[in-house]
């Protein structure tokens, strides 16, 4: 039972973590081409790509971990070589899982689902925090704890992102700023204004 409790908490630590410490668009640039795009983006529904990607993240994260034990082998030399690949399947394996209960559910809105899927999928903010705990030698409670704070800590931006469009779409914003640039140097200050919280060097 203490064992059970201990790697809750450990779960729910790296979590938080992932989400306001270590957010993968603000302190790692994770996936902000797609983000930026997104918040613009009618025809996508925010909510529904977040929940996708959140849904990725935590299938993934447990085959990159099982992957990364086996390659920390002495006799796999390679594993530098063959790693990121092997994250890329890990991410196909689960765009297939999740594809694949998309077809058996009865949704209404299947069509929409595989359509905004492919994006969530394959995205470096995906890959990104696999590739971190694997290369930080993370535990499983971590590892799995991390992807779900990844997902979520996407979902934050996006919103994050999605409120400060609203106040930027006014009169006194420069031309020149309108649009990308000025949706740029608002995340480069979200993201500046949380190193200044969390105090510390981003590790990876």
């Amino acid at each position: 039972m203490t064992l059970v409790l201990q790697n809750l908490g450990t779960f729910v630590v790296y979590a938080l973590i992932a989400v306001f410490v270590q957010n993968a668009v603000f302190t790692r640039g994770f996936g902000v081409s797609r983000l930026t795009k997104l918040v613009t983006d009618s025809a996508t529904d925010s909510l529904i790509f977040c929940a996708l990607l959140t849904l990725i993240q935590i299938l993934s994260a447990p085959m990159g971990y099982y992957l990364n034990q086996w390659l920390s082998a002495p006799e796999h030399w390679y594993r530098d070589y063959i790693g990121p690949l092997g994250y890329v399947l890990c991410a196909l394996v689960a765009y297939g899982l999740v594809l694949l209960v998309i077809f058996l559910l009865p949704l209404a809105n299947k069509r929409e689902l595989m359509a905004v899927l492919p994006l969530a999928t394959l995205s470096c903010a995906v890959l990104g925090p696999m590739l971190i705990t694997s290369s930080q030698h993370y535990t499983f409670a971590q590892t799995i704890g991390f992807a779900v704070g990844s997902g979520l800590g996407y979902g934050l931006a996006v919103i994050m992102l999605s409120e400060g469009q609203r106040k930027m779409n006014n009169r006194k914003v420069p031309a020149t700023f309108k649009g990308l640039p000025i949706n740029l140097i608002y995340i480069g200050i979200l993201a500046l204004a949380i190193f200044g919280l969390t105090g510390h060097m981003v590790s990876y």
